[in-house]
């Protein structure tokens, strides 16, 4: 793992809800009390991916406090790079402020993942903040699939994604989202989670999602929203479409045994998947199959599945 280009590893220690800096990163935005309406991180990433030689490589990083990414890896034989996003404390409380951005230049073809779940922790006072911009120029594949993230109960999260398409350049991505913590019982019974995510090719918005739930709201329990099962997950395809796509995704995935509730619609310009049940790790599952059908049919190769998700 690659440590950052200048100072040294913060250390970190969670108190009551807020954060003590106990290490030193130059240049880094920072507070120190432990009073949790005045504790924030305010971290940045910025990441630019260029295709040289049939290869695409990390050409330039920057970043200001605790995100980093380890040095890129090669799994694939078209060049692929697949690159960890790393979040050193683990865990995001009120008044964090994290904004990773990619951007990938002609024909680059990158694959970003994460080593484990975002974390979200209880945070009455001030909102965490998490927003993702992702520039995909001409000819160029951009695959973004993150471990879950976990909204613990009275949290207060806003995460907005956008991602920026060339005509002809390709994106898959997914979220996975966990309301509450179902192995410790715990369900979302308050605070607040604002996600948005917005889709544009040539500047023409093609997909755009909105979820803005609140302590109380009839979202959680009826069955028209959530039906009380603490895992939703999306995963989004723009690429080339081809008729059967939609079909060819549903064999695979229903082939198996009971799963929570799976679904794919295909629209214009985009291929949608659902998933509603119990186990991120099964939406995570089936979103992989169903990843696996889509490189397969349209971008003529198969799923390689990072190496950090085995670990």
């Amino acid at each position: 793992m690659q440590k950052p280009s200048s100072g040294l590893w913060p250390g970190v220690a969670r108190q009551n809800g807020g954060a003590v800096i106990v290490g030193n990163l130059t240049g880094q935005p920072r507070v120190t009390s432990a009073s949790p309406d005045q504790t924030r991180w305010q971290a940045q990433l910025e990441l630019w991916f260029e295709n040289r030689a049939d290869k695409t490589c990390l050409v330039r990083r920057r970043h200001v406090g605790p995100l980093a990414v380890q040095r890129p890896f090669y799994p694939e034989r078209d060049g692929t790079t697949h690159v960890y996003l790393l979040h050193p404390p683990g865990g995001v409380v009120g008044g964090d402020q994290l904004e990773i951005s990619c951007h990938l230049s002609q024909n680059a073809r990158a694959l970003l993942t994460t080593p484990g779940a975002a974390k979200f922790y209880r945070s009455p006072l001030r909102t965490c903040d998490m927003r993702t911009n992702i520039d995909v120029a001409a000819g160029a594949i951009c695959e973004y699939f993150p471990q879950e993230t976990i909204l613990f109960d009275g949290c207060n999260a806003s995460i907005e994604t956008l991602i920026d398409l060339a005509p002809d350049a390709v994106y898959m991505g997914w979220d996975v989202t966990s309301f509450g913590r179902p192995a410790a019982d715990e369900r979302f019974t308050s605070g607040a989670v604002r996600q948005c995510t917005k889709i544009l090719r040539a500047g023409r918005p093609i997909w755009f999602e909105r979820l803005h739930i609140e302590s109380g709201s009839t979202l959680i329990d009826s069955k028209f929203g959530l039906a009380e099962k603490p895992i939703l997950g999306t995963m989004i395809y723009a690429g080339p479409m081809v008729e059967d796509l939609a079909e060819r995704i549903r064999a695979v995935v229903n082939a198996t045994a009971d799963h929570g509730v799976f679904s794919v619609s295909q629209l214009e310009q985009t291929l949608v998947c659902r998933y509603l049940g119990a186990s991120a790790a099964e939406a995570k599952s089936l979103f992989a199959r169903a990843w696996d059908v889509l490189r397969r049919v349209a971008l003529g190769k198969p799923a390689v599945t990072p190496r950090i998700w085995s670990t």
